[in-house]
């Protein structure tokens, strides 16, 4: 038995919490398919950038897009307007005030030592409370209670909208207040008292960090966002506060009155009401920027409190900024600038989710060197880009292909021309396929001549490799012309040309090195065309299908390769009806010009006296059309090929493997080709 390698040293896995960075569970981004999605559209005469947008924008059948996010997120928007209402803190309060005063009645009726005087004063005040439930609060400020229970639920409401009022500018301040003492509520004092001393400093430009250390040693244990500068806490403050005013805003007028006559009971005194205010001023001040003016318009049956309902409102706020961000229509958009936290949060963890990938498909595009932005700024598909687009046109007429014979793709290696049934010592360079029984037979013979023992193992070394000798195969010099007239775009044949084209030339530029391809596009006049600017390339409205000035390009190509086969391959779906005159000016002439085509035959004489291989494809089913070119293909000795669009690569593919294959094979040879070249 031979062994040919070591067996590496086994390892050992270790387990743990996962300690963040990239999702190790998330879908793999798809560059691929994402990257073909923008070539065709590219292919179509979109810009890059544009192509991508919409790809982004799209999404695919398994990944959500930008405009299925942004659905989601106004679908969330519109749920919180028509779930909730505003005036929980409203109703709780007249709750609370409607059972006090009912528990005090009921009091009075069941004291028997009650003065009747007291209790018919009592009950006449009970009677005439105001319809407005913070006018009775009010009234009821200085009521001698007599019930305990209608006592305590009156304070209950103090001790509410106390903490709903702070709920309001600091999130969670409501339920750390719940059964706070009075220590606790004179702390929230020194505390509010401290803060707009500070931000009075900042306003006149008199605060120092020492100032915000102070105020955080103090009071930090309030504000679990741990802000690390006075910046941050203002940040954090006047967002809050901002929602709160939109809050307010978004209430019915009574709805408004009626809390702020209520607001001068908050912990039994004016005095909380007045330190939010100088605070809310303060804020203001020093944050003009935020949104004190924008409201929402709410139509649900949930009643929410002070606190829930300022939370409402910064979620609305953060829903309609994700819907700008999700938009990327301003200038300068990028994926990075969409906060996915806030989505996952808002809408749901899928939704973040897909708008990572988005992302990071994004950020991937540009670090693998797909897209690049060209010195005008744009953003163009780089060549590699180019390379991975024409690999998957490639594959698609090999899948063609198969279908179309029966055959399957195989991914054999193979040599590039027929084997001659000898080896060869292997060189730097060669990309033959090894010789595996002679290759091994060299290791054996080397270890048993260094006196070693075979059967204990051998080791592969370079000087052992041999390789199969294959026969040497004709280079060919290929000219693809291609028609680029506005009857190609017009009747949709643009964008398969395209991948036609770049099908061929990644075939060429990766199997076939040692071939020379020209790309000759051609309209009213005729240019030679990389394939960067082929795809690129869009669609203009210009009368003329000069092919005779193609042929004169071509022709100058194949005579700076004579020792190279000439293939010539014209896709075309029109007659000439343009040609260049002896001063270099174009002709143009519809019916054809009988010179026209005269001298586009000469041109052709010339290229079959070159001794090109040529092969016409027709595009459309004009009678006129179809007899002219195939009076062309018998004076060159070539032939036509009419294939449907979807099926125009894998001809063009397949005419120009059978003309530069020794002995000319048929067409059918194709499937036997593909499966003897290691395509991919």
């Amino acid at each position: 038995m031979v062994r040919g390698f070591h067996r590496a040293p086994a390892h050992t896995n270790r387990y743990g919490r996962y300690a963040g960075g990239p999702d190790p569970l998330a879908p793999p981004v798809p560059v691929q398919e994402a990257l073909e999605a923008i070539g065709l559209d590219v292919m179509s005469g979109t810009s890059a950038e544009r192509a991508m947008r919409e790809y982004l924008r799209r999404g695919t059948r398994d990944q959500l897009g930008l405009d299925d996010l942004a659905r989601r997120v106004r679908e969330r928007r519109r749920e919180l307007t028509r779930r909730h209402r505003l005036d929980g803190t409203l109703e709780e309060v007249r709750q609370l005030l409607d059972r006090a005063v009912l528990e005090e009645r009921k009091h009075l009726v069941r004291d028997v030592d009650m003065d009747d005087d007291a209790r018919s004063f009592a009950e006449m005040r009970l009677e005439n409370l105001p319809a407005s439930t913070a006018a009775a609060v009010n009234d009821l400020a200085d009521y001698e209670w007599q019930s305990p229970a209608a006592r305590a639920d009156y304070e209950r409401i103090k001790e509410l909208l106390g903490r709903e009022l702070l709920d309001q500018r600091f999130a969670g301040m409501k339920s750390a207040l719940e059964g706070a003492t009075d220590a606790d509520r004179q702390a929230i004092r020194d505390m509010l008292n401290d803060l707009n001393d500070l931000l009075e400093k900042r306003r006149l430009g008199d605060d120092t960090a020492e100032d915000f250390d102070e105020f955080m040693r103090k009071h930090g244990d309030q504000f679990p966002e741990n802000p690390q500068s006075l910046d941050e806490l203002l940040d954090t403050l006047a967002e809050r506060s901002a929602a709160a005013q939109r809050m307010l805003n978004s209430m019915t007028p009574e709805q408004r009155d009626e809390l702020m006559d209520l607001a001068a009971q908050a912990f039994g005194s004016p005095d909380l009401m007045q330190s939010l205010s100088r605070l809310d001023e303060n804020l203001r001040s020093l944050r003009p920027g935020e949104d004190w003016s924008g409201s929402a318009s709410f139509s649900g049956d949930q009643p929410t409190g002070l606190g829930e309902a300022t939370g409402i409102m910064q979620d609305l706020a953060d829903l309609d900024s994700l819907t700008d961000q999700l938009s990327q229509s301003y200038p300068g958009a990028r994926m990075d600038d969409i906060d996915v936290d806030a989505l996952a949060r808002l809408v749901g963890e899928d939704a973040g989710v897909s708008a990572r990938t988005l992302r990071d498909l994004e950020q991937e595009l540009m670090d693998t060197g797909m897209l690049h932005r060209a010195s005008d700024g744009a953003l163009r598909l780089t060549p590699r880009a180019m390379r991975q687009l024409g690999r998957a046109l490639l594959r698609d007429i090999a899948t063609r292909q198969s279908g179309r014979t029966g055959r399957r793709e195989t991914r054999n290696a193979g040599a590039a021309g027929d084997r001659t049934g000898s080896t060869r010592e292997w060189a730097f360079g060669d990309t033959e396929a090894w010789d595996i029984p002679r290759t091994v037979s060299n290791a054996v013979l080397r270890t048993v001549s260094d006196g070693r023992d075979a059967s204990a193992g051998v080791r592969l070394e370079t000087r052992d490799v041999e390789v199969v000798e294959t026969e040497e195969r004709t280079q060919a010099a290929v000219a693809l012309l291609v028609d680029t007239s506005f009857s190609m775009e017009l009747d949709g044949r643009w964008v398969p040309m395209k991948r036609t084209a770049l099908a061929l030339h990644h075939l060429i530029s990766s199997r076939f090195r040692g071939d020379s391809l020209q790309l000759i596009a051609f309209a009213r006049h005729a240019e030679v065309i990389d394939i960067e600017q082929l795809t690129a390339k869009d669609s203009v409205w210009d009368k003329g299908t000069n092919l005779h000035h193609a042929l004169l390009l071509a022709q100058r190509h194949f005579r700076r390769n004579p020792t190279a086969q000439p293939v010539l391959l014209i896709v075309t779906d029109g007659e000439p009806t343009a040609h260049l005159d002896p001063n270099g000016r174009v002709h143009f002439a519809y019916p054809p010009d009988p010179r026209t085509i005269a001298v586009t035959v000469s041109e052709l004489d010339t290229v079959q006296r070159l001794g090109a291989q040529t092969t016409f494809f027709r595009l459309g089913d004009d009678p006129g059309l179809a007899r002219f070119m195939d009076a062309l293909a018998r004076r060159a000795g070539g032939q036509v090929v009419a294939p449907e669009l979807d099926d125009l690569g894998r001809a063009v593919v397949e005419s120009y493997l059978g003309s530069r294959h020794s002995g000319h094979d048929s067409p059918d040879d194709f499937g036997e080709m593909l499966r003897g070249r290691s395509w991919w």
